[in-house]
């Protein structure tokens, strides 16, 4: 373990994994499902997404005493067409629901160039990376679209109807695969969560408060509205994740998905999920090549004078993941006692004393 601030404590990222699995396990989730949370949760941490790591456990958890998460289903899934599958979360972690569904999106464009997967009664995935990773380790390129609970107005109005859906989508490369993950909103609602937990203030352009006015404080911006975008852009792109990951495949829509820190009912989440084979038109190799000279024509743009060096979408991710990776997982001190109590609930060892 080492220190990463005066504020924080780093652990390795196997230690959180475990111990993000025992207490899942405690709760009755199924080993090899408690298995894939912990990992997908961990993932995020190291990328340094930690708005949607280990940290959103006592909210799942709480999910699963209210009732209103069954830890101990699976989900099923059936063919529609030999390109196109649908899978039922019944009411399981989005993580194992996702899951299966990319593997069956990978198994189809592997045979037939493209797979196309629609989840529906699914819950809260987490961050959208860790499914295009598991897409570009099987060389393949993909889409990833989820819809979430209400929490900005359409352009021009004023109440919550749309979630802050993440829009995600990869392709493998050289030195490093394209991965872009980002909400339609000025900041992900989980980042609020994050400052709220942290005793932080925000930034005044990222939310409303309940009156409308712009707010530094988290807790009044959870109470009003988060800001999409580019205006009517963000918008639009918030409603294109309800058409095709609600309205498409069967799941709530239009302000009905329930978020994860609400535990009164289930939060029917729709995902949509889509796997390209990269080498239809010519070899992986020469995909790769290709993709190899995008990445140094853009990293090696003319840069502003006030700007350093340029990345390459998912590149700043990755290296912070490179760097967690020797030097743990960052967690506040409150954070730790937050995952200790859920720790203690089931009697299984704390992550730091």
């Amino acid at each position: 373990m080492v220190s990463d601030s005066p504020q924080t404590r780093a652990f390795p990222a196997a230690k959180v994994h475990e111990f993000a699995r025992d207490i899942l396990v405690g709760n009755g989730v199924p080993f090899r499902n408690a298995e894939t949370v912990a990992r997908c949760l961990v993932a995020a941490d190291l990328r340094g997404i930690d708005t949607h790591g280990v940290n959103r456990i006592p909210s799942y958890m709480e999910r699963i005493r209210q009732g209103v998460l069954d830890p101990k289903a699976e989900p099923t899934i059936s063919q529609a067409t030999p390109v196109v599958a649908q899978v039922n979360g019944n009411n399981t972690f989005g993580f194992v629901t996702a899951s299966l569904g990319m593997d069956r999106a990978i198994e189809m464009a592997k045979v037939f160039g493209i797979g196309m997967v629609a989840i529906k009664n699914s819950n809260h995935f987490g961050m959208s990376a860790w499914i295009v990773q598991k897409a570009i380790e099987a060389d393949m390129m993909s889409l990833v679209f989820t819809n979430s609970s209400p929490a900005l107005p359409v352009w021009g109005g004023k109440s919550k109807l749309l979630g802050v859906s993440p829009i995600a989508c990869g392709a493998p490369g050289r030195p490093r695969p394209f991965i872009l993950d980002m909400a339609p909103s000025i900041a992900a609602r989980g980042k609020i969560y994050k400052a709220k937990r942290r005793g932080e203030k925000i930034p005044l352009d990222w939310a409303l408060d309940a009156k409308g006015l712009p707010t530094d404080d988290p807790e009044k911006a959870l109470d009003g509205v988060m800001l999409p975008m580019g205006g009517p852009k963000g918008s639009a792109l918030a409603i294109m994740m309800d058409v095709f990951s609600g309205v498409l495949t069967g799941s709530a829509f239009a302000g009905d998905v329930t978020g994860p820190y609400d535990a009164s009912k289930p939060a029917d989440v729709g995902h949509f999920l889509i796997a390209i084979k990269p080498d239809l038109f010519f070899s992986l190799e020469e995909f790769k090549e290709r993709m190899n000279c995008l990445y140094q024509k853009v990293v090696n743009s003319e840069k502003r004078q006030d700007v350093d060096r340029i990345y390459f979408p998912g590149e700043i991710e990755q290296i912070t993941q490179d760097k967690r990776e020797v030097e743990g997982i960052p967690y506040t001190a409150s954070e730790v006692e937050a995952l200790n109590k859920e720790a203690e609930r089931v009697g299984v060892g704390r992550l730091a004393d």
